[in-house]
């Protein structure tokens, strides 16, 4: 397992950078520039000329690239174009917030998927099942940014049991419990998008599982029908779910952007919409970088996960 662990690294060193050269490009090839946001009548040409040549953007574009892959690897990940404060204090301040939403998000959604998809294989073709993923499928089918719009309304302003927005009570002692409630709208409408998505591959693998000659055995046996579902079925069902989580975190951090917005979360996402209105290039390519760093490290720790859920997978 290490010598795999240690070849998969070696591999995504390639992949790193050439995910880091097709966002630069990209995002250069973008119409318009930090200096374009600067533009006013009262602005001469020539101050915006010199604003462009500080900033680097005269260069060419391999020549930008080079000047901020040879700060990366010094552990500099540049300034921002628009408050000149380091990017990598920047995105330290709100890659928390983020992590924590997303994680708590994570926890809530696969602790309602993995019973109710057990639930909805082991009682297929009955009342509960039906119901069950006619529950799952309204839950895909409603967008979390109109569902969680919908609890802001519902929860916050007419019910006025939750606060609608930020981390933490403006004023307050920003504690625990007060960063808690402001996180139970959030976590609710992420997770139940979860929970929706997951459910049905919980309840396919458990139904393939089912139908295995070792359960039979088991249940010959003796066991108990508890026994054999949660200690037999379950673990090898979890297989293939592992792989659909792991492709989760991704789309789970990216996809903060949207409910950071709605929520007013102090995360990644409400600095990537600032930083792509602002053009913040640094800032882009920062976050770009930790998104980078996401993806490979989740596959890795995918197949990982497939070994230490099922001894019979092994890595040469």
């Amino acid at each position: 397992m290490g010598t795999y662990i240690v070849r998969r690294l070696f591999i995504a060193v390639p992949v790193f950078f050439g995910i880091t050269v097709l966002s630069f490009l990209i995002m250069n090839l973008a119409p318009g520039n930090p200096v374009d946001m600067l533009i006013n009548p009262n602005i001469p040409k020539e101050l915006l000329e010199l604003k462009r040549e500080r900033l680097g953007l005269n260069d060419p574009l391999y020549a930008q690239y080079a000047n901020w892959l040879s700060g990366v690897l010094q552990g500099d990940l540049g300034y921002s174009f628009s408050s000149y404060a380091p990017v990598s204090r920047l995105i330290g301040e709100r890659i928390g917030p983020t992590l924590l939403l997303a994680a708590a998000s994570l926890l809530f959604g696969l602790l309602i998927a993995i019973p109710v998809g057990v639930i909805s294989a082991v009682k297929r073709n009955s009342k509960l099942d039906y119901f069950l993923t006619g529950i799952t499928f309204l839950g895909i089918s409603i967008p979390p940014f109109f569902l969680g719009l919908g609890l802001i309304y519902v929860a916050g302003i007419q019910l006025k049991w939750l606060p609608t927005g930020g981390m933490t009570t403006l004023g307050g002692d920003g504690g625990a419990g007060d960063v808690l409630l402001h996180m139970i709208l959030p976590v609710t409408v992420v997770g139940a998008a979860i929970a929706g998505k997951k459910v049905r591959y919980v309840r396919a693998s458990v139904l393939e599982v089912l139908g295995q000659d070792y359960l039979r055995t088991a249940r010959a046996k003796g066991l108990r029908e508890l026994a054999v579902t949660n200690k037999h079925a379950l673990r090898n069902a979890l297989i293939p779910v592992i792989a659909v989580v792991g492709a989760e975190i991704p789309l789970l951090l990216g996809g903060s952007i949207v409910i950071e917005q709605v929520f007013q979360w102090p995360g990644i996402g409400q600095l990537t919409m600032e930083a792509i209105l602002s053009r913040d290039y640094p800032i882009l390519m920062g976050l770009n970088l930790i998104a980078a760093c996401v993806v490979l490290l989740t596959n890795l720790l995918t197949d990982v996960l497939y070994a230490a859920a099922d001894p019979r997978i092994t890595y040469g």
